[in-house]
């Protein structure tokens, strides 16, 4: 018998019973926001899919037929191959450059607060108004870098930012990576702050130079931390919607829809709500498998 179960005249087995209930009335509201918020709507969007569901009117089972929809929807297979090379892209170019950030900030010196600052400050700003902001600077009538380029001698200054489908995904890309990147870093800061300097002193006294020191030690013991960061910037490129809308409103020629944008057009405009739900659980299922092996991958040896 414990000192506090004995104190109190109850059994080792009550005493457990009472930290368990305890334990469940704790976690009651937050299971229940849970429930509520994620779990009663992936149900119901896993039902509807399943039915003929009207804006106004009953129901009708329908099956597998809303998925085969789906799947046959130019549209929404164009968006799915988009995404992925916008999600492929913009994984490669925003997670080095969020580590190279991280390290650079990684000691303190003298600045160094300030430079972490400025690096974080786009990070405060919603993505919605990011986008309508990088809007202006790529319009040809009001943006200050056609006279920018001019000024140093590239071009005429008349790029056509938005125009193709090439410039409008890099555009964007460079846009995620000015609003994004503060943030992967201070994630990535995180796990190096982490780090005991007596690993580093270690490898200094073992003769390894900055490059071997970056890719024996710092990124293996970094590894739990790049692992969230990449489920991050993964799961945000698939869900990517807001700077689409706001920059190229999928255009030109549908070359930019992704796929919650095709989700949104066959929901809200099209009013296939069925079909939008299955959409949905596809997206779903091909995001949580994708963060699943990911983990597993990156995590693998970590004990």
């Amino acid at each position: 018998m414990t000192p506090t179960a004995r104190s109190r005249g109850r059994s080792p087995v009550q005493a457990r019973t009472r930290e368990t209930a305890t334990g469940l009335v704790l976690s009651a509201p937050l299971a229940l926001v849970v429930t509520v918020l994620f779990a009663v709507p992936l149900v119901l969007a896993l039902w509807m899919s399943l039915n003929d569901w009207p804006l106004l009117g009953e129901p009708a089972f329908t099956g597998g037929d809303n998925y085969a929809a789906a799947v046959d929807e130019d549209l929404f297979t164009g968006a799915v191959w988009f995404t992925l090379k916008y999600t492929a892209f913009t994984t490669a170019i925003l997670i080095p450059v969020s580590l190279a950030m991280a390290l650079l900030v990684q000691r303190p010196r003298r600045l160094t607060g300030f430079v972490r600052t400025a690096f974080f400050q786009p990070a405060v700003v919603g993505l919605a108004a990011a986008s309508l902001l990088w809007y202006v600077i790529y319009s040809n009538e009001v943006s200050p870098l056609g006279p920018l380029l001019r000024t140093v001698g590239i071009g005429d200054g008349s790029i056509d930012w938005l125009g193709t489908p090439d410039s409008a995904l890099w555009s964007t890309i460079l846009m995620i990576t000015w609003r994004f990147a503060g943030f992967y870093m201070l994630i990535l800061l995180t796990g190096l702050q982490a780090i005991p300097d007596e690993v580093y002193e270690a490898a200094r006294v073992d003769g390894a130079g900055w490059w071997r020191t970056l890719r024996s030690v710092t990124l293996p013991l970094l590894r739990p931390t790049l692992a969230l960061a990449l489920v991050l910037c993964v799961t945000g490129s698939v869900l990517a919607f807001e700077q689409f809308m706001l920059l190229t409103s999928g255009g030109p020629s549908n070359s930019t829809v992704t796929v919650v944008m095709a989700v949104y057009r066959e929901a809200f405009t099209l009013l296939d709500l069925g079909v939008a739900a299955a959409m949905s659980v596809l997206v779903t299922a091909v995001l949580v498998a994708g963060n699943v092996i990911q983990l597993s991958v990156l995590r693998k040896g970590d004990d």
